[in-house]
């Protein structure tokens, strides 16, 4: 692994940039450092909720209200 990541060091920047970057602002703008719950069910239930916040959120940054009705209803 280690052999890999200084082959490709870019990788390793794309990386950062694309999967980074949610989980920084769940865990810091969003206050999610750690699960509520616990049970791998519930764990997974409050994940999917948090990323389902986390989407919504993005959705309204980038769009429009009249955009996103538009994309709803086709």
């Amino acid at each position: 692994m280690a052999q890999r990541l200084r082959a490709e060091p870019e990788k390793v920047k794309q990386r950062e940039a694309i999967v980074e970057h949610p989980f920084g602002t769940i865990k810091r703008s969003m206050d999610q450092g750690y699960f509520l719950t616990r049970g791998v069910g519930n764990v997974r239930a409050e994940m999917s909720l948090t990323m389902l916040a986390y989407n919504m959120k993005r959705v309204m940054a980038l769009m429009t209200i009249e955009q996103l009705l538009t994309a709803l209803t086709g």
